[in-house]
This record gives structure tokens, C-alpha cells and sequence, in this order.
């Protein structure tokens, strides 16, 4: 992240995902930090953020599956997915940067609006 920039809050949910710049690096702490105090229900585990999600059947579980594939697809940015019968667990990271960017938390974003019911424009026509 360039020091000169002013680390501040991001809408993550109105973002679309870029692709990385070559010799670009993951996010530094005070940006990691900053950023999951906006995805209170994930967690910071190594260098990926994780949530796992409880559904009430496998049905439910396979519609939010798709749902993620199709948020993942359309950003170009898919996560790692280990599906249950009732629970699937999500992991982000930018492996290609060897930690965490922005990326991962516009997915994430997207993914907690999704499971909210929030409404939100995706920022495409």
C-alpha cells in the first residue's frame, strides 16, 4: 500500500475487484486492520480472511454456493469454498500477491450484503 495515501474506510460493496499491478505487494497491518473492522463476522486468519456460514439445509447451502460463484465471476476474484450439508466456509486471499488486497474484501463485502439482504447497484450495466 503507498504510504502516501490516507488510510481511510472503504465501501467495499460498491467496488469492483481490479486486477494486480506487477510487482504489486498484499496489504500492509494498519490496512488489514482498518479493513476487517468493516467485516466484523470474518476472521484474519494467516494471510487469507475467513467466515463460515450456517444455512438450514443443503438446498440453502447450494444457493448460497451459487450465489458466491456467480459474485466471484462476475469480479473475477474467487475464493477457496469448503461446502457441508448445512455450513460453507469462505476463504480470500490474492494468492498471486501472497496475502490480502482490496479485492478480497469487495468479495467479502458483497458476500456479507448478499447473506443481509441488503440491496446494492453492483456497479455494472
Amino acid at each position: 500500500m503507498n504510504k502516501n495515501k490516507a488510510m481511510t474506510a472503504k465501501n467495499f460493496g460498491w467496488m469492483d475487484c481490479k486486477p494486480h499491478a506487477k510487482g504489486e505487494k498484499g496489504l500492509d497491518a494498519p490496512a488489514l486492520k482498518l479493513f476487517m473492522s468493516q467485516l466484523p463476522d470474518w476472521k484474519l486468519v494467516g494471510k487469507e480472511i475467513v467466515r463460515t456460514f450456517g444455512f438450514k439445509d443443503f438446498y440453502e447451502t447450494m444457493g448460497f454456493v451459487n450465489a458466491v460463484a456467480f459474485i466471484a465471476n462476475r469480479e473475477d476474484h474467487h475464493p477457496d469454498l469448503e461446502v457441508g450439508y448445512k455450513t460453507c466456509k469462505v476463504r480470500y486471499s490474492s494468492h498471486d500477491l501472497g496475502g490480502l488486497s482490496e479485492n478480497d474484501f469487495i468479495c467479502a463485502t458483497k458476500i456479507d450484503v448478499l447473506i443481509n439482504g441488503v440491496s446494492v447497484e453492483w456497479g455494472r450495466t
